[in-house]
């Protein structure tokens, strides 16, 4: 009823977001791959069959919404803790009345907001309750949970991955929220066709930004206007109320490794126009530089390689210039690095090789050094036969001679297949003259 008394002073109300939060699955909009007819959510809910969850996925996508929703629909008793406010003492008192509960014959619901931010004995102190069916855990998170929630507790959850809103679905939020709200509903609102597509394309699925980007719209657009006067939001009152376009980038979140990873794609298919885009996305959203400097150095080496060694000094350099100068004019650096890495040519025949040499050892152990490659700096060693027989490269011609460097059972073996790519090409042609059949040329070429 106190709702219905403040309509008419919307200052008194909670934020809109709150206001149109659904409390039943048919209302929920999004997330159709669990909660439509049939599917995981819906299914457990219907029958009564409740399982703890993880709940993983970006902002505003609507976690706390479907936990509120399973604990309504399942008559259970519903906690809820936020990760960032509450330790162990707080997990325990919620134990201690699930455990009450349970007794009663009735279950209850531990919601934990931003779970990831439990340390691994706030997680520990959850274990026992879980397993014996105390509580049903429901945990958000926009983290992935293979990395923040420790291996224990993951086991006894079902992680459920939540998707941003579609542009649909955030326009029927839209449609929802000004023909239902207790106060938008009395109201007349209209939208110019580019803000309605601003809107929807700036918020980046999140349905709690769009709908508080929807209220501050609406203020910006009415402050002077007549009662009955019809409200006209524009694009300029939408960029007003958002302020910037909002960024999904997250620099701690799942996002983060997405975007690195893209990135780092980008840059090894050689297309400089993507590389730069995530680059910009990265930056933008308040990624380490030195972060993506040390990525470029790590790619110089395994993607670039042999095929061009400049490689790896310029991204060692931009890294020292980025740490240097700092930002924002590190970015100019990280803009030419990566366009330099993404258009080189290309070749991970030393990556390659270090994996294969370290599956032999992985495989077959480390065998003992031939006695002609040991040093022998005392005379037992030399009596021992240290060093006998070793032929120094630099007293034959072409400071080369063929002698074996590997263990008798490995002798021959061959990991660096090198290309013709670039500056390789040159070295492959050089161990085919010194080495001969053990360098095979590069299928393909």
């Amino acid at each position: 009823m106190s709702l219905f008394n403040n309509a008419d002073n919307p200052s008194t109300l909670p934020p809109l977001a709150e206001r149109m939060r659904p409390n039943t699955l048919e209302a929920f909009l999004g997330q159709h791959h669990l909660v439509a007819e049939n599917r995981l959510l819906a299914k457990a809910i219907k029958s009564e069959r409740l399982f703890s969850i993880i709940l993983w996925g970006p902002p505003g996508c609507g976690k706390t919404t479907l936990a509120k929703i399973i604990a309504g629909q399942s008559k259970s008793h519903f906690y809820e803790l936020s990760a960032v406010s509450s330790g162990v003492k707080d997990v325990r008192e919620a134990m201690a009345k699930a455990k009450a509960n349970r007794e009663l014959g009735k279950p209850s619901i531990l919601f934990i907001d931003e779970i990831h931010r439990f340390n691994k004995a706030q997680q520990d102190a959850l274990l026992q309750a879980v397993e014996n069916g105390i509580i049903t855990l429901i945990g958000a998170t926009t983290e992935n949970p293979s990395f923040e929630v420790i291996s224990p507790l993951l086991s006894r959850c079902q992680v459920l991955k939540l998707q941003p809103h579609s542009k649909e679905d955030l326009d029927q939020i839209i449609s929802r929220a000004v023909e239902e709200d207790l106060f938008l509903s009395t109201q007349k609102i209209a939208f110019t066709e580019d803000a309605r597509d601003f809107i929807l394309e700036s918020v980046s699925g999140d349905a709690r930004r769009l709908l508080n980007a929807l209220e501050i719209s609406i203020s910006v657009a009415t402050p002077d206007r007549d009662e009955d006067e019809l409200i006209t939001i524009n694009e300029e009152h939408v960029r007003e109320a958002l302020q910037n376009k909002h960024q999904l980038y997250d620099k701690t979140g799942d996002y983060h490794y997405d975007t690195i990873s893209a990135y780092i794609k980008s840059v090894r298919g050689s297309d400089p126009d993507a590389a730069l885009y995530w680059l910009s996305i990265m930056l933008e959203g308040g990624e380490d530089p030195l972060f993506i400097a040390r990525r470029l150095i790590v790619l110089a080496s395994e993607d670039v390689g042999n095929a061009d060694p400049q490689a790896l000094t310029l991204a060692t350099s931009g890294f020292q210039a980025v740490h240097a100068i700092g930002f924002p004019e590190g970015a100019i650096v990280l803009a030419q690095v990566t366009t330099y890495l993404a258009s080189t040519t290309k070749s991970n025949a030393s990556y390659m090789a270090l994996r294969s040499a370290q599956a032999t050892v992985g495989e077959e152990g480390a065998q003992s050094v031939p006695l002609h490659l040991r040093n022998a700096p005392t005379s037992l060693m030399k009596d021992q036969g240290y060093g006998k027989g070793y032929q120094y490269p630099h007293n034959h011609s072409g400071h080369f001679t063929d002698q074996n460097y590997f263990p008798e059972d490995l002798k021959n073996r061959s990991f660096y297949k090198p290309t013709l790519e670039g500056i390789e090409k040159r070295i492959y042609e050089r161990l085919v003259t010194l080495w001969g059949e053990r360098f095979e040329e590069p299928s393909g070429s």
